[in-house]
């Protein structure tokens, strides 16, 4: 299926991890992929109904949308995601990648932010508990707009070839 979605020679795209995109979010990037040209494609898996023009359903297996999307990207696209490890393999392929709240990931900040995510399982299966996320605000949706403009700008940051190590 990969070769059905390949970017050769079509507009970079705006890629969402849609098994836990906030609603609003995905509303954002609706508009902003025809403002700026771009081809917006939703994965998820068979448990969500996701209406789309581009939507690619996957098996119900925990890590089958994440691994579609990995495949899936390459260093034209923009990536929308709340899983660190996604970003981090996502940003190895070249694209960018900013999470839900706006925040864009670097590389930099990849290996630290898994070892929290290690951390944090690792209290879980003790049986520890660790706070979800905050509740979506509007300021949220501000700062994701703000962000997600930033980097399909043209020249202003986005996928221009930089890379921060």
């Amino acid at each position: 299926m990969k070769e059905q979605y390949d970017t050769g020679g079509t507009p970079p795209r705006i890629i969402i991890d849609a098994d836990a995109c906030p609603r609003r979010v995905f509303e954002i990037c609706r508009v902003l992929a025809r403002e700026f040209g771009r081809c917006l494609v939703t994965v998820a898996s068979v448990n969500h109904a996701i209406d789309s023009d581009w939507h690619i359903t996957v098996d119900p297996d925990p890590e089958a949308a994440d691994m579609h999307i990995v495949n899936l990207a390459c260093a034209q696209d923009v990536v929308i995601t709340a899983d660190w490890g996604l970003a981090s393999m996502v940003l190895a392929k070249g694209a960018t990648c900013l999470s839900p709240s706006g925040k864009r990931y670097r590389d930099a900040d990849m290996g630290a932010m898994l070892e929290v995510r290690a951390a944090q399982a690792r209290h879980r299966r003790g049986g520890g508990r660790t706070r979800g996320p905050s509740p979506r605000s509007s300021e949220d949706d501000i700062r994701f707009e703000r962000a997600l403009r930033t980097v399909l700008a043209p020249g202003a940051g986005g996928n221009d070839g930089m890379r921060t190590r």
